[in-house]
């Protein structure tokens, strides 16, 4: 039975409870898990019980858009960030907080202690610390807030964002590593980037044959740049950046040791108009394929899984000029080859 997402994610980090209550140094997210975070092309930033959802929104090559597609993987590493954190105006954050409190305190069998957390939560902002949660500075600056990726919201790296949500006036940078900026906006978008899937074309294409060159290619028209854009407008703050995927090399592994690649190496290189290998030609028989492969023994009755694999690079712009590189990252695709024995009649 997959894990129960609390209603309110924000209470306590790691729950293994449904009862949950605000305790001192817990982590604050914003988003919750279950909701858009932000991946329409329209801003959402209403309400979905007492949970605002990310105000970063997505356009482009999206995850969701279209059949034949896959979320591109990062080469290494490194992983976009699990969580980070945005800006709400001061309007915001007050009705964010009040609607929270109300829905507590009137959830029937809801614990004294979890009403009692959130009474407290709920004073620091309006009574304590800060005054009616600085409406009164309301053009001054910003609430800040933590915001956790949907589909990664169990995993430790989405608890870093363990901030309560604090106050920047207009101008200053806020003290926290993943505060949205162009390039975290990027980073963000590059987790939504959709690739097509990789099934590249063979000749011979129903079968091959031991020891005859077999030639592979991509089509240019559908292994093209790929482009999410990313951005947040809230506040008087509006930030955007684009993220764009250009595949650059394709890698095929037969899937058996008994084979050759061509090149060598397996990995073939995109050409000058965007495809990658060539297509086979009347008149090419005696020539070795740019791309390709050679099977040295036959599939049986099965079938070889021939995986060909292309790695995109990754590059962003965003505003005020900023931009720069991200890593490299790779999708692939598996398919079954059928190799035969070449038959010859003796007389």
């Amino acid at each position: 039975m997959p894990p129960v997402r609390p209603r309110h994610p924000w209470l306590i980090a790691g729950a293994t409870t449904t009862l949950l209550a605000l305790t001192p140094g817990t982590a604050f997210a914003w988003g919750a898990p279950g909701k858009s975070n932000g991946e329409k092309t329209e801003t959402s930033g209403g309400q979905s019980g007492a949970s605002i959802v990310s105000k970063v929104t997505y356009s482009g090559s999206t995850r969701g858009r279209g059949s034949g597609t896959q979320k591109v993987q990062p080469v290494g590493d490194w992983s976009p960030p699990a969580c980070w954190y945005e800006p709400r105006s001061a309007q915001e954050f007050a009705q964010y907080v009040e609607g929270m409190y109300t829905d507590t305190v009137n959830t029937p069998g809801q614990h004294s202690y979890a009403k009692a957390s959130v009474g407290m939560f709920r004073d620091e902002y309006k009574d304590g610390t800060y005054k009616n949660y600085n409406l009164g500075q309301k053009d001054k600056g910003n609430w800040w807030v933590s915001v956790r990726d949907e589909d990664r919201w169990m995993e430790p790296e989405a608890q870093a964002c363990d901030r309560q949500p604090f106050w920047v006036e207009n101008g200053a940078t806020p003290p926290v590593e993943n505060a949205v900026t162009p390039e975290v906006l990027a980073e963000l978008a590059y987790n939504r980037i959709q690739l097509p899937t990789t099934k590249v074309t063979l000749t011979p294409a129903a079968a091959t044959k031991v020891n005859l060159p077999t030639w592979a290619w991509l089509d240019q028209a559908r292994f093209k740049e790929v482009s999410v854009s990313a951005s947040l407008a809230v506040g008087g703050l509006t930030i955007q950046a684009t993220t764009t995927a250009k595949p650059v090399s394709l890698k095929l592994d037969p899937g058996t040791t008994d084979a050759e690649t061509y090149p060598g190496s397996g990995e073939c290189t995109i050409n000058a108009d965007g495809s990658i290998g060539e297509p086979y030609a009347t008149g090419k028989a005696d020539q070795m394929p740019p791309c390709g492969l050679k099977y040295l023994r036959s599939s049986g009755d099965s079938t070889f899984k021939l995986q060909a694999t292309v790695t995109w690079q990754i590059s962003w712009t965003g505003s005020g000029g900023a931009g720069g590189d991200l890593p490299d990252g790779t999708f692939g695709d598996d398919q079954a080859v059928t190799v035969q024995e070449i038959q010859a009649v003796n007389r």
